[in-house]
């Protein structure tokens, strides 16, 4: 991600020769492909409320299947990216993809909660190697001035599957009158997708049809410059990573973010149902706002960091400032959504809030740059371990916050508490200009 990206030799300068946007379509691919994701794992927030009364669960147990989906998520973010390490993306991907489908579907024959946490945890076991691989995959397709828009199109899929799943999955129940089917559609089409994934996906440029020599010498001038960077005295040893600060920031700090993020995913339809009275259908249009709000800042802020280093600006400055001022706007934004009463208002500050915080999708940068190319799928899992740590706990703790106090204000204090961890961690503990010698 420097301004030195090789350039393009001069005899490709010819417009016949021009390399070819594959590694773009790839992305638009995960870009879609963690939409998805996260339709299938918000379908259960937006259902919330009808299957609470259906099985006749209160907050806490609510807290509880909400958060059982980070079980296993996080448990196996470790072990998906040492599987794209070792086997490549591309089966990993498809795999992973196949599998939550199946989960998704299986979740519509529940008659209890008991069952339905047992195909949350499914859920999140197929879908955890789905970050690291894509963390992995912009390691190997994109140059140092594109890793941003990469790594923003990657984690992109987060707030626009938010989005879309408050709107699919709120039509589709209200559409068909049932919760369960709205699930079995959801899983067939994951299923679906999991095909087209395998069919393009590849994990080499040279391995794909559709790339010119063009394009593969592009990618490759650029790596080799950034290989130049790599200590020719690496351990080898992957739990040296964890000697150095800038690892420990990058675990703490995503864990901060998701602890945010996720909080708002897995209890702001509710919250808006129960405090601000939105029915089925204004409760999807509002956490549509909000979370397609978060993916056009996300698209932005991904924009914003590679146009800034290509016209020479270090990445420890981009990343450093972009980080800075997300965090500390969405801090401030959701502490004055506690605040309000409003309902206009509050859906206004929550689409604030999650348009600044995830321009640190630039997260998914983090991993390229501290690790070598053959150790991105650990450190991604790695850091994807510490966010879902959060998405573990936080559920949880809001459910109980709830259930203890009757109000959502302690609740929101602790996202802002989040914001101001991220900050920390994202500012002051990362460094952003140099590779790790392991």
């Amino acid at each position: 991600m420097q301004s030195t990206t090789a350039a393009i030799p001069a005899d490709l300068a010819n417009p016949a020769l021009r390399p070819t946007k594959v590694r773009w379509k790839i992305f638009l691919m995960m870009l879609f492909l963690i939409s998805i994701n996260y339709i299938d794992r918000a379908s259960l927030s937006v259902a919330m409320p009808l299957i609470a009364k259906e099985f006749d669960i209160g907050p806490a147990l609510q807290g509880l299947l909400l958060s059982s989906f980070f079980w296993t998520y996080a448990f196996m973010q470790i072990p998906g990216g040492m599987l794209a390490d070792r086997f490549g993306p591309r089966v990993v991907i498809a795999g992973a993809t196949l599998g939550w489908g199946f989960f998704q579907a299986i979740a519509a024959v529940c008659t209890g909660w008991v069952p339905l946490l047992l195909t949350r945890l499914g859920l999140g076991a197929a879908e955890a190697p789905i970050y690291p691989a894509g963390g992995k995959l912009n390691g190997i397709w994109m140059t140092q001035t594109e890793r941003g828009r990469g790594a923003t199109l990657l984690d992109g899929g987060a707030p626009l599957g938010a989005a879309l799943g408050a709107i699919l999955i709120s039509a589709l129940i209200a559409w068909l009158g049932s919760w369960r089917m709205a699930f079995v559609i959801a899983g067939v089409g994951t299923i679906i997708a999991g095909y087209f994934a395998w069919s393009y996906i590849r994990n080499h440029p040279r391995q794909h049809p559709g790339v010119n020599e063009a394009e593969a010498r592009y990618i490759e001038a650029s790596h080799a410059a950034d290989a130049a960077k790599e200590s020719p005295d690496a351990s080898g040893r992957v739990l040296d990573f964890f000697r150095y600060r800038s690892v420990w920031g990058m675990f703490f700090g995503w864990m901060c973010f998701n602890a945010l993020f996720y909080g708002l995913l897995t209890w702001m339809p509710n919250y808006l149902s129960k405090v601000h009275g939105f029915d089925i259908k204004q409760m999807g249009g509002a956490v549509f706002i909000m979370f397609f709000s978060g993916f056009v800042g996300e698209m932005f802020g991904g924009w914003l960091a590679d146009k800034w280093m290509a016209a020479g600006a270090s990445q420890s400055k981009v990343l450093r400032t972009l980080f800075g001022v997300s965090s500390i706007i969405a801090t401030i934004s959701i502490y004055m959504v506690a605040q309000i009463k409003d309902p206009v208002a509050v859906v206004v500050l929550l689409s604030v809030t999650l348009f600044f915080l995830r321009w640190c999708g630039l997260f998914w940068c983090v991993p390229s740059i501290l690790g070598t190319r053959a150790r991105v799928g650990f450190l991604g899992g790695t850091m994807n371990l510490g966010g879902n740590c959060a998405g573990i706990g936080v559920p949880i703790v809001v459910g109980l916050i709830v259930q203890a106090t009757g109000s959502y204000f302690m609740a929101l204090m602790l996202f802002a508490a989040a914001g101001a961890g991220l900050f920390i961690c994202s500012t002051m503990l990362i460094d952003y200009s140099k590779k790790l010698p392991v």
